[in-house]
């Protein structure tokens, strides 16, 4: 059944607000200004061994005035839902651009904001794909499902502890610019997470095992059978957590890999998701985890990885993380590419970064975490594209001699630029001659971003694709928050240098 915008949002005096803020804005001479105002509302449950371990409900109710004054951006939030404190906040954000132009006067730069142009979208509304709404949920039910889950893994042998954790959002905005633009939007995600912990008490020794499920852009569905089989994957891991714990460590040397797209989505949004943002490729991101080597006068020319590599920068996939009708710039939800066929084609933009190096439009990447907070350019769902034609996972391993099957994300690590990394990941199985041969421990893989991409010899088929992510992703200062999709198949690389973690770290 479809949904329609909580109507506790629409009751909102939403557009007596924007046009109260919008007009003191244009009477102060601003070039651009627009209103967005949002209800956010996250929500956690945490168990520990089948026990509540804490809870927490929270709501963040505000709106914002960001304008283009004299060139110069402006910007001001507010909690007040009155017409006379809107046109307040106008007045601020007008006041904090003219300051702004001041210092950047001082600073010797004549560089004038400018925004890309975008069709007009009055009065559009969007709502993301999910079936229940989690807040619909008593929380008894959310509470009694974890524990149950939790049951289930502590009954087995060799689990000594599970953590259980669920975090759901649901986020209302409503956005109006000076160009005529309207949007009103609804957004449902959630992340459900069980990690099983086996001690060995004779050694002190203990490993893990955390559920693949990916957060997802869907409702209460998700963890009752849409999308995820949670009975199979709970059966599994007992097993796979105690053949995880006997199972020997690895040595280092070059192999061959089949990724898992449970693990390889998160190489995706290190190597390439940040590395292509526009704004931190020119230089602009420099202060919070680095620029990017993949630098402006590179774009058409840079061999990114093989020939099989096609990447897309997108927001509109059904149940992605980072997907929208509209951005926080009233630019409406698109897909383009930024690999093709192993070289660099295009970036991820908003309205200033599109305009100053010369894209005709913005591909709809800005986005602000709260009301409180500027919107900065952020991550689209960045996808590695299948082969329609592609191999299974199963014939992928089979085509391997010696290498290594990597399942599951864990710690990564990656430089400044987004140039030099090591993975490590949840699970290993060591091939040999085309099969598993049991997992190994102490497995991280090292690689350049270019020559791990190069190294692509095969690309899964469309069989084997699944949308990973994370709720998490970390930018701008003062920091936001972001959560952001990254699709993918399996796929097999060769010859990549494989570290022995317990060495490396000198034990």
């Amino acid at each position: 059944m479809p949904h329609s915008i909580d109507q506790a949002f629409t009751a909102l005096p939403l557009r007596a607000l924007a046009d109260a803020a919008l007009a003191r804005a244009r009477a102060l001479g601003a070039e651009h200004a627009d209103f967005r105002l949002e209800r956010v509302r996250n929500a956690s449950w945490r168990l520990r061994d089948a026990r509540p371990a804490g809870s927490s409900d929270t709501t963040d109710l505000g709106y914002a005035v960001r304008v283009v004054h004299g060139g110069t951006w402006g910007f001001a939030s507010g909690v007040d839902l009155t017409l006379d404190a809107a046109a307040k906040v106008a007045s601020q954000a007008v006041a904090m651009a003219k300051l702004s132009a001041q210092v950047i006067k001082a600073a010797g730069s004549d560089e004038r904001v400018e925004l890309a142009a975008e069709p007009v979208h009055a009065d559009k509304s969007w709502i993301s794909a999910y079936e229940i709404d989690p807040f619909s949920v008593p929380d008894a039910d959310k509470a009694a499902l974890l524990a149950d889950w939790s049951a289930r893994l502590l009954a087995a042998d060799g689990v000594d502890h599970v953590d259980a954790s669920l975090l759901t959002v649901h986020e209302n905005k409503f956005y109006a610019d000076t160009a005529g633009t309207v949007t009103t939007q609804q957004r449902v995600r959630l992340h459900p997470v069980l990690t099983a912990v086996s001690v060995d008490d004779s050694s002190g020794e203990f490993d893990s095992m955390r559920t693949l499920a990916p957060p997802a852009g869907r409702g209460w569905e998700y963890l009752t059978g849409t999308g995820w089989d949670w009975d199979s994957e709970l059966a599994e891991i007992p097993e796979l957590l105690a053949e995880k714990m006997r199972a020997p460590s690895v040595e280092a040397g070059l192999y061959d890999l089949v990724v898992d797209p449970s693990n390889l989505w998160l190489t995706i949004h290190e190597s390439i998701g940040h590395a292509t943002e526009l704004d931190r490729a020119l230089g602009y991101e420099a202060a919070y985890a680095g620029t990017s080597f993949a630098t402006f006068d590179q774009l058409g020319k840079l061999r990114y990885g093989s020939e099989l590599m096609n990447v897309t920068g997108d927001r509109t996939a059904e149940h992605g993380l980072a997907t929208v009708g509209y951005d926080d710039e009233g630019v409406e939800g698109q897909s383009w590419d930024l690999v093709k066929d192993g070289t660099l084609v295009g970036y991820q933009l908003d309205r200033r970064i599109a305009r100053l190096t010369g894209f005709e439009r913005s591909n709809g990447c800005a986005y602000a975490d709260s009301p409180a907070h500027v919107p900065v350019q952020r991550m689209a769902n960045v996808s590695l594209l299948p082969d329609p034609g592609g191999l299974s996972t199963e014939d992928l391993i089979g085509g391997v001699d010696r290498g290594i099957y990597v399942v599951g994300d864990r710690s990564w690590s990656i430089d400044m630029q987004r140039y030099n990394f090591q993975f490590t990941g949840q699970r290993f199985f060591r091939i040999e001659n085309g099969r598993l041969a049991g997992q190994l421990r102490d497995v991280a893989y090292q690689a350049t971003t270019t020559d791990f991409w190069g190294s692509m010899a095969a690309v899964g088929g469309p069989q084997t694709y699944v949308l990973g992510g994370a709720f998490n992703c970390g930018k701008a200062q003062p920091g936001q928050v972001a959560a952001v999709s990254h699709g993918c198949p399996s796929a097999l690389f060769k010859g990549v240098n494989i570290l022995n973690t317990t060495q490396e770290a000198g034990r």
